[in-house]
């Protein structure tokens, strides 16, 4: 990894400068340029030492530090947008339980810090399959159980401004795919006058939970998992399924079966979280909808094209 930045104290990853610049240009450009300066600014200010290589995901800057009392921590810096500024007040709302908690947050510049967990242990390295969904779906039941709090997005919203996106798309798709989008307009379409008020998480997969930190005594962890990087909305739970269900794809092609382990994988999160399966159904066609229509789009699959398919013609076939 090369530094991004001529700070010698902060050392800026590639990849999040390449992310930025990819889905943002200009403005992330700008961003990454200026971030050595904003984590030293809070590094000073909430009196923090590095302690550790830098992390990053897409977007977003991950320092591992030390309080000036000793305990360990973790500096979050990403820009203000939709989909990250609800972060802080779901991780308030949860106050820890089942996710990581907040400790401190400047509503300003976004900067968080986190109470550190353990990077390099998340639900993918987890050798069982369908115990690591266990783990993911109990998470979601416990996370999805409160209402959410005021002015996060609303899944109202959102699904409303995909069907208004559709007709659009489908003159960009092939035949099969117009086919499919239609059936998944449908669905939301249905769903749409009621779609609930549970504060979701958006994006927990299998790599957003996390470990607690490894050098504690067990009988010291307040959780074994904890789920990390909400993109926080309000809505149905059913909208959380899709990235359960086709993370960790090669576990389900292993199968020999993909619609039977698509069927089970859904079985299971729908009897933990106690969803109407016919909902769950229709919600995840929804978000497979939004995946389609930002191909058609973007061009770009997100790696998810050929599961997001297989997932939704198992779901259509069944009902």
């Amino acid at each position: 990894m090369t530094n991004g930045s001529t700070d010698p104290r902060i050392e800026v990853p590639d990849a999040l400068a390449a992310s930025h610049a990819k889905s943002s240009g200009d403005s992330g450009r700008a961003w990454i340029a200026a971030l050595p300066r904003l984590a030293t600014e809070y590094l000073d200010r909430w009196a923090l030492r590095r302690d550790g290589p830098p992390m990053c995901g897409a977007v977003a800057l991950v320092l591992p530090v030390v309080l000036a009392d000793g305990a360990t921590a973790v500096l979050k810096l990403q820009p203000i947008d939709e989909e990250t500024a609800g972060e802080p007040a779901a991780l308030r709302a949860w106050d820890g339980h089942g996710a990581v908690r907040l400790l401190r947050h400047d509503p300003d510049s976004g900067a968080m810090l986190l109470e550190r967990l353990d990077a390099a242990r998340t639900l993918a390295a987890v050798s069982d399959d369908l115990a690591a969904l266990r783990t993911l779906s109990e998470l979601l039941a416990r996370l999805t159980a409160l209402p959410a709090p005021p002015g996060m997005r609303r899944l109202t919203d959102i699904a409303a401004a995909m069907l208004d996106r559709v007709p659009q798309a489908l003159g960009l798709l092939p035949a099969a795919d117009r086919r499919l989008v239609h059936h998944c307009a449908g669905a939301v379409r249905d769903l749409l006058p009621e779609a609930g008020d549970r504060l979701l998480h958006w994006d927990l997969h299998y790599d957003n939970v996390l470990a607690s930190v490894p050098d504690r005594h067990p009988a010291d962890r307040r959780e074994p998992w904890l789920a990390i990087d909400p993109k926080p909305l309000a809505g149905d739970p059913g909208f959380e399924l899709l990235a359960a269900l086709h993370n960790r794809w090669d576990d389900v092609v292993a199968t020999g079966d993909v619609p039977r382990a698509i069927h089970m994988r859904l079985d299971l999160m729908t009897e933990i979280l106690n969803l109407d399966r016919q909902r769950a159904v229709g919600w995840t066609l929804g978000r497979v909808l939004q995946n389609m229509l930002w191909e058609a789009e973007t061009g770009d699959t997100m790696g998810h094209t050929d599961p997001d398919r297989a997932i939704a013609h198992a779901l259509l076939d069944r009902a």
